[in-house]
């Protein structure tokens, strides 16, 4: 199966040359984010299925770490001094699947296999299906404690490879990821970075309303880790700050990055509905204009 005329529009873009400048890099990154959602919500509509409002809320994360913070390329993506990127949050498979068709890793055209029957772009990642795929990922709690393996395998190496995880929110109402953490801080592994896609929103209810996290930072920090917080749909913001750790040595890093579920489509921005919803036509194409009439997204913290 392909993707007809319409949906093949996603150009690959590839990373800027290593002495590219900073401008340089957040535009990039910002027009690669703008790629990936646009061809994330024709791959959503097309299939008929996925979580269109985690991926947006990622998305700008994902085009950071592959646009300009990993150091992993389609040609390195088995080399084992690589950096490890683990999608904790696995139920927005989609984002990642079209971040790596963004940046060479998958073809474009197998994006239209997405949820089709014996489909290497399963629902959840498949790290034996997909390259660039670390983890086969989905019961929630299961990527932070992966990733601490990954961080503490480098350290015995004594190899600078960095590992990141991203986890949603409401994931961190499971226990695994605070044992986790636990072990983290332990090992001192401070090559780990886990960044929490902190959009407040879970399957059909706020966070603060299913099981509170509140106050995250303090408790992130009691269990040992650097918290820096960062508005997680500005690319310059996340750039700076995922390109910067560790921040103190001997201590694994945990940025939380305030986002929106559904950024920034109107009606799905903040939304709890999308969290597991297909857009009918009208929906899709209103969607779809405002991905490409839009320039660089703008972001306001949600007051809490």
């Amino acid at each position: 199966m392909t993707l007809t005329v319409e949906h093949t529009t996603m150009p690959v873009l590839g990373r800027l040359p290593i002495h590219s400048s900073r401008a340089e890099q957040v535009a990039h990154i910002a027009e690669a984010a703008k790629q990936i959602r646009i061809q994330d919500l024709k791959l959503v509509h097309h299939a008929g299925a996925g979580h269109i409002g985690g991926d947006y809320s990622a998305i700008d994360i994902l085009a950071t770490l592959y646009g300009a913070v990993l150091d992993i390329t389609p040609d390195t993506v088995t080399d084992p001094e690589r950096d490890r990127f683990i999608l904790s949050k696995g139920h927005v498979a989609g984002a990642l699947y079209t971040t790596l068709a963004a940046f060479g890793f998958l073809p474009v055209e197998e994006l239209a296999t997405f949820l089709k029957p014996l489909s290497a772009l399963n629902g959840h990642p498949n790290r034996n299906k997909v390259a660039g795929v670390e983890a086969n990922t989905g019961p929630l709690g299961h990527g932070l404690p992966i990733a601490v393996g990954h961080a503490l395998s480098a350290k015995l190496d004594v190899s600078l490879r960095r590992t990141y995880v991203l986890v949603g929110d409401g994931e961190l109402q499971e226990g695994s990821n605070w044992e986790a953490m636990m072990a983290a801080s332990q090992y001192q592994l401070d090559r780990l970075t886990v960044i929490v896609d902190r959009n407040r929103l879970q399957q059909g209810a706020t966070t603060k309303e299913t099981n509170d996290l509140d106050p995250l930072p303090e408790k992130a920090a009691a269990f040992g880790f650097a918290v820096v917080e960062v508005n997680g749909h500005d690319h310059g913001e996340l750039l700076d700050v995922l390109s910067a750790v560790p921040f103190r040595p001997g201590k694994p890093t945990f940025v939380i990055a305030h986002t929106h579920k559904g950024h920034p489509i109107s009606f799905m921005s903040n939304n709890v509905a999308w969290h597991h919803r297909v857009p009918d036509e009208a929906e899709f194409q209103q969607a779809l204009t405002e991905l490409e009439s839009a320039g660089r997204p703008r972001f306001e913290r949600e007051q809490v």
